[in-house]
């Protein structure tokens, strides 16, 4: 499952950077890029960075099962929920989408209320807090 995560938010900032490529041309042509391409591009960009940062948060608190699942699904649906329905429904007309932002924006809300259960949950020294097995070197 961390490497949907990963892989989502890799690919989100792929997507996103082509759409900042495309802005470029935009502004180099002498027009405005509209508000509502920037507000996707910027919401793709910094929920695909969190993507990849829940790839690696999901096992080193040691989310499994079915919150793993839940976790990591949710997320990828907020993560492209947001700025898909934002290009959707402002820059293509479909307005009738934008109230599914409120299910988009309550997946990223949950995914990250399980996590703070997660993270409140586990022992003090679960994710790393703990004595090391490796010995540091003097070089």
């Amino acid at each position: 499952m961390t490497r949907a995560l990963n892989g989502s938010g890799f690919l989100g900032l792929a997507v996103m950077m082509a759409v900042g490529l495309h802005q470029f041309v935009i502004l180099s042509g002498g027009d405005a890029v509209p508000g509502w391409m920037i507000g996707g591009h910027a919401h793709l960009g910094v929920l695909s960075i969190l993507a990849i940062v829940m790839g690696f948060a999901v096992p080193a608190l040691g989310v499994t099962g079915n919150l793993r699942t839940a976790v990591t699904g949710l997320f990828i649906a907020g993560q492209w929920g947001i700025p898909g329905i934002v290009w959707l429904g402002e820059g293509f007309g479909l307005t009738f989408l934008m109230p599914t932002g409120f299910i988009w924006g309550g997946a990223l809300i949950v995914s990250m209320l399980i996590m703070l259960y997660k993270s409140v949950t586990q022992p003090g020294d679960f994710a790393g807090g703990g004595a090391s097995s490796v010995t540091p070197s003097d070089d």
